[in-house]
């Protein structure tokens, strides 16, 4: 398993550098003895609470760079605090990223107040993806009958006027999907990996797979 290894304290005292030195060497050996492939160590002095924190930053570009699975803390104060704590946490689960902590020598245990915040949050965004979608599919129902046809747009699909159909991975998609990202933090995903393409469009290639798998079924 590919892992990160995130080191964190509140100040800037000399002091705490002790603290980030002897974190590093605990989540290292949590590394070793579980086998796990450190692919890089994140040593940061900032407050919990805080969000806009460069070392978070960074751990989010390379767990989407280097397809990271599992992330390494000493114990859950140290991802965040608060709000911060548990937005960075329910991010790091839609990623598809295990956290591993020192104080319980493996998987973290969330508290049960915790965990039902996080299930709650899950369940808000699950209704609201499914509120935008049906506002997409009334939206699109609306148009065709007043005969809005959208194959007719495209040049590959007889009108040489229209626009190329933009060309995304699919597999990227379904992959992102499964992982629990909205359509929006897919499209936004896929910009930043040089992919040109809108949510509108995110959605509509999974939307069109779904019904290919359907009708092969």
């Amino acid at each position: 398993m590919k892992v990160i290894v995130y080191c964190r304290v509140s100040t800037e005292k000399e002091s705490q550098e002790t603290s980030l030195k002897r974190q590093e060497e605990e989540l290292i050996s949590l590394a070793q003895r579980n086998g796990f492939e450190i692919i890089d160590t994140i040593k940061e002095q900032a407050s919990g609470f805080d969000l806009e924190r460069d070392g978070v930053f960074y751990l989010l570009e390379l767990i989407k760079q280097e397809n990271i699975t599992g992330l390494l803390i000493q114990d859950e104060t140290r991802i965040g605090r608060g709000n911060a704590k548990i937005a960075l946490i329910h991010t790091l689960i839609k990623e598809g990223v295990t956290i591993y902590s020192v104080s319980h020598d493996g998987e973290l245990q969330l508290s049960e107040s915790d965990t039902m915040i996080l299930q709650i949050v899950s369940m808000v965004e699950e209704h609201q993806r499914k509120l935008h979608n049906l506002k997409i599919k009334r939206g699109m129902k609306r148009a065709v009958e007043r005969g809005f046809r959208p194959e007719k747009n495209l040049k590959n699909r007889g009108n040489k006027e229209g626009r190329d159909k933009i060309t995304v991975p699919v597999d990227e998609i379904v992959r992102l999907r499964k992982n629990g990202l909205t359509f929006h933090d897919i499209a936004a995903t896929l910009r930043g990996l040089g992919h040109d393409v809108s949510k509108a469009t995110v959605h509509r290639r999974y939307r069109e797979l779904l019904s290919l798998e359907e009708s092969e079924e």
